[in-house]
């Protein structure tokens, strides 16, 4: 089913700037027993994004009560949130007056094997580089084709993620994930001031890893380092945590501070924070 400015249909106009231009921001859901999980985090950052875009940003509380009405009778399900600028001419100024279109679209759970996340998973490193831009860094914005090209890069279903490095060769995140290393006891995930998603299950692992008496630092780092660690993993809010038993031919153990963390994430994915 989806919803396009509150309408069930399956068609936005040829001249919306999403269509034209990637003009628009994105969020991706967990939907468990009918309710959105971690909704309210999802809508700061839309309305984050929006801001940082000049995107006139929806009403709250009728994205969120469309969305209810969406996902109330699924149990398990991933809702996707798409604002755009709305419709405009062409060229890439933008019309004096915005309305901004929002589409709500409800997709099946992807069913990733329970392996993934106790045993971890396999990844590589791609050659697809991310571009620097501090303005839009960190916001998930439609302009993806970055992660689209890495992630044509292979096509072997034992190979679950690829890590994309910036211009610079810094290690910055996944493909569809945020990426943290532990080095002796210590967590280190990339700063995403030039570029990355800073994606909503990453600030959940930083706050919860605070709360734990666990060192967080972000910075910037290579694949010298990253191949040092003595443990990784990868996050978003579909996923949560995936264990990385392997980069190319570089095994890691499914560590402690991993663990650790996984274990938290279910207690606090359980209080409903």
């Amino acid at each position: 089913m989806i919803l396009v400015n509150g309408i069930q249909q399956s068609y936005i106009q040829i001249a919306d700037r999403g269509f034209q231009y990637g003009d628009g921001l994105f969020e991706t859901i967990e939907i468990h027993n009918g309710q959105p999980v971690f909704m309210e985090r999802h809508l700061a950052r839309l309305t984050t994004g929006c801001h940082r875009l000049h995107i006139p940003c929806p009403d709250l509380a009728q994205l969120n009560a469309e969305a209810q009405a969406l996902c109330r009778h699924s149990t398990r399900a991933v809702l996707k949130i798409i604002v755009t600028r709305g419709a405009g001419g062409r060229g890439y100024r933008q019309p004096e007056s915005l309305q901004p279109t929002r589409v709500l679209s409800l997709h099946p759970y992807p069913d990733y094997p329970d392996s993934y996340s106790e045993q971890g998973i396999t990844a590589r490193f791609c050659t697809t580089p991310l571009g620097l831009n501090p303005v839009l860094a960190g916001i998930k914005h439609l302009n993806r084709l970055e992660q689209v090209l890495a992630r044509a890069e292979w096509t072997d279903p034992a190979i679950q993620e690829g890590i994309m490095l910036d211009v610079n060769a810094q290690v910055i995140e996944g493909t569809m994930t945020n990426l943290f290393y532990v080095k002796e006891g210590v967590i280190y995930t990339s700063s995403l001031t030039h570029a990355g998603v800073a994606g909503i299950m990453r600030s959940i692992i930083i706050e919860f890893s605070i709360e734990l008496d666990l060192k967080v630092f972000e910075h910037t780092f290579s694949k010298v380092r990253l191949l040092a660690a003595d443990e990784v993993f990868v996050c978003n809010a579909i996923i949560g945590i995936w264990p990385v038993k392997q980069i190319e031919t570089k095994s890691f153990s499914v560590g402690p501070v991993t663990q650790r963390i996984q274990k938290r994430l279910v207690q606090f994915k359980k209080r409903g924070a």
